[in-house]
């Protein structure tokens, strides 16, 4: 049973809820999860693996995920480490595979990532502040897909044993 911490930065909700599906499925295949704001981290060297998500806004990883990623960088190339990303509105992400965007291809480098994947984002059509109200007159929807995350999550589980 390994420690897993999965840590995510999400800004209106729909990428931390996608952390708690990944939490719980790797609960359900006996390993201890914390899941926890990418913000709210203090210490990740009590866990053997260290799941980190972010929204993509504009091309660019959750500002809460490129900080943990900086902070945390030295610990968590000694770790076990994957990285999720949300945000595709659309079904692209179940259909193919999706490349990280070129920031977190960075971070994928720079952290000696084990693996990344691509999950739909969710927008409200109540969106509020600019560009999200501007974007959810044409593109509101919620593209997330739990089985797609559930099976990705239980993959990971595999690969620890």
């Amino acid at each position: 049973m390994a420690r897993v911490l999965v840590a995510y930065g999400s800004t209106r909700g729909s990428t931390a809820e996608i952390a708690e599906w990944i939490g719980r499925a790797l609960r359900e295949e006996g390993h201890q999860v914390d899941v926890v704001a990418a913000g709210d981290a203090a210490d990740v060297r009590a866990y053997d693996v260290v799941i980190l998500g972010g929204a993509v806004y504009a091309r660019r990883w959750h500002k809460d995920a490129r900080r943990f990623a900086r902070r945390h960088a030295a610990t968590l190339r000694a770790l076990s480490v994957w990285l999720f990303s949300s945000g595709p509105l659309d079904h692209s992400a179940v259909e193919r595979e999706i490349p990280p965007t070129p920031n977190v291809t960075r971070w994928c480098a720079r952290l000696e990532v084990l693996g990344h994947v691509t999950f739909g984002g969710r927008l409200a059509s109540d969106a509020k502040g600019f560009p999200a109200s501007t974007m959810a007159r044409s593109m509101a929807g919620d593209f997330r897909n739990p089985a797609h995350v559930t099976a990705w999550a239980k993959a990971v589980a595999r690969e620890l044993g």
